[in-house]
């Protein structure tokens, strides 16, 4: 996965983006956190985000114009992308720390939607994860989260479900992962 993401060309001016898109509680975030260790043992430069930083219940995606004009667009340029994290800690999403992404040679881009199709011109490499049964995912995704937001879960698990045999992101990925 690694080596393919290195030999493949960068699409975001010089920069690689490796999106890691799947359904909530699927593992995407251990899997990210993995790859962008491994890079930075090899010495190259790497950067991540992660579409969590963006979302909220109500705002599963339709966020996505922030990641371009603050990160995608900048990077693309050569230049740093600066972004407003969303903020949980007080149980509601809200303004929280803004983060500076410097220019990476690749940038790990991890989340749902971090591989919808407006994107995939810009990605080097896109990695979809199936994670278990549904069942499983909200059970990880609660066990995460905490028990208060399997409600919520459930809603984001349908819109996820429509989001993705809409956008045909799994179709459109260069190597599934299940499990």
């Amino acid at each position: 996965m690694i080596d393919a993401v290195l030999a493949a060309p960068p699409r975001l001016g010089a920069v690689r983006v490796l999106a890691i898109d799947g359904p909530s509680g699927s593992g995407k975030s251990t899997l990210a956190g993995k790859v962008v260790a491994d890079l930075a043992g090899r010495g190259i430069r790497v950067a991540l985000v992660s579409t969590d930083e963006f979302a909220t219940w109500d705002e599963p995606v339709s966020w996505w114009s922030r990641l371009e004009t603050g990160v995608l667009e900048p990077l693309r340029a050569g230049r740093p992308g600066v972004y407003r994290r969303v903020d949980w800690s007080g149980g509601e999403p809200a303004p929280g720390e803004e983060v500076t992404i410097d220019v990476p040679g690749i940038l790990v881009l991890e989340g749902v939607s971090s591989g919808r199709a407006r994107m995939r011109s810009s990605l080097s490499s896109l990695i979809w994860l199936d994670g278990g049964s549904e069942t499983e995912r909200l059970d990880r995704a609660t066990g995460r989260d905490g028990e208060e937001s399997r409600t919520e879960l459930r809603r984001w698990q349908r819109f996820e479900r429509g989001w993705f045999a809409v956008d045909g992101t799994r179709a459109a990925a260069d190597r599934v992962v299940t499990s």
